[in-house]
């Protein structure tokens, strides 16, 4: 008799009736939540910086506008996102057609994977980098090819090469990454797409690239049917909860996620609040600056420590402690004091924890905690 996660019986015709892909795939999770590791480790949270959320609040108009939609919550969403997408259109000089909203990143992942993985298809990745893509790739039953990072960053022609072995009809990049927190410059992404044959699509995830300054910013080609372009509202808007996330992309890509979307999947207040963050470009620019203070704060600590902290264009560092096995002792270390971070559990960058910018006091707080762990023998 097999038995579920819970200790229960399940009658074997429930386990037959599973797909052969189901049946195959492990129990897994991309992330475990900050509220399971509480639940499951017994020590309470303090200090919240392994899920690079923003502590920084959210918008005074986007509170607003919940506050107002809460009034209609009885009321279904607009499925189609309408004003949302209009206002997104023109913030980025394209089409509504060429706009598709998802409830995060995460949701547009499993919408680019359903569309064009699929069994007996490959997609490749940085080994290491957000795994939810690789969630997604074998969830679907595609067949995932990793590569290691190269100087800690996105290796380029590793991943066009593993994808042409390969025949990879996806490639995955996080960019900025996730969780070295580099970047490409717009010159190797130019040289990048000039290889990417036809029949290879980039997916490229720009959660971060609010963070990142002019010099670094790619303008938007949604005209290149090869590049589907994700961005989130969950970083520097910091909505994260609120699970709002779009791609901008050829229309026929767009309309092929059309055919398989979720329709509703994106709430009447989740939209609302969006739009009003939009219409904030101040929060968002304060935002921006108290991010880049963090990071240079988590620097100096790092020097201090005789630690090395990873050039970051994001809204965390990974410190580089030196080794898989130490990072993953001071991060249970710092979880017995409170502390939550997270560390990346395979590749090269196994060896850093990444450690979310906290608000001034959240760094203070979390420098004199590691100073502590640091300094015992």
């Amino acid at each position: 008799m097999t038995r579920s996660s819970d200790g229960r019986a399940v009658p074997p015709d429930t386990v037959s009736l599973l797909t052969e892909i189901v049946r195959s795939l492990p129990a897994q999770v991309p992330f475990v939540p900050p509220e399971a590791i509480e639940r499951r480790s017994g020590h309470r949270i303090e200090l919240r910086l392994g899920a690079n959320e923003s502590p920084f609040g959210i918008s005074t108009r986007a509170r607003e506008a919940a506050l107002e939609a809460l009034a209609t919550i009885s009321h279904y969403c607009d499925s189609e996102s309408h004003s949302l997408r209009e206002r997104l259109a023109a913030l980025h000089g394209v089409a509504m057609t060429n706009v598709v909203i998802g409830s995060g990143i995460d949701d547009l992942l499993g919408l680019c994977v359903r569309a064009f993985v699929g069994p007996g298809r490959a997609a490749v990745m940085t080994q290491g980098s957000y795994p939810t893509f690789g969630y997604h790739v074998v969830g679907y039953g595609g067949t995932l090819v990793s590569v290691p990072y190269r100087d800690d960053a996105n290796d380029p022609e590793a991943l066009l090469e593993a994808a042409e072995r390969a025949g990879a009809h996806l490639i995955y990049l996080a960019n900025p990454d996730n969780p070295s927190g580099n970047a490409w410059s717009p010159d190797v992404l130019e040289r990048f797409l000039a290889q990417l044959p036809a029949r290879r699509l980039l997916v490229l995830d720009e959660a971060y690239a609010d963070f990142l300054p002019t010099e670094l910013q790619r303008p938007i080609d949604v005209a290149d049917p090869r590049v589907i372009w994700l961005r989130t509202f969950s970083k520097a808007h910091g909505l994260a909860g609120a699970r709002v996330g779009y791609a901008l992309a050829h229309e026929h890509v767009i309309a092929a996620f059309e055919k398989i979307r979720l329709h509703f999947g994106v709430n009447l207040v989740a939209q609302r609040v969006a739009l009003a963050s939009l219409d904030d470009p101040g929060f968002l620019a304060h935002v921006v600056t108290q991010v880049a203070e963090g990071r240079r704060d988590y620097e100096r600590l790092a020097s201090g420590l005789g630690l090395r902290a990873l050039p970051s264009w994001t809204n965390f560092v990974a410190l580089d402690v030196g080794s898989p096995e130490r990072a993953r002792r001071l991060a249970e270390q710092l979880l017995e004091r409170g502390v939550f971070v997270r560390r990346a559990s395979i590749g090269t960058l196994a060896r850093c924890i990444r450690v979310s910018v906290g608000t001034p006091a959240e760094r203070e707080s979390f420098g004199k905690v590691l100073r502590e762990l640091w300094s015992q023998p």
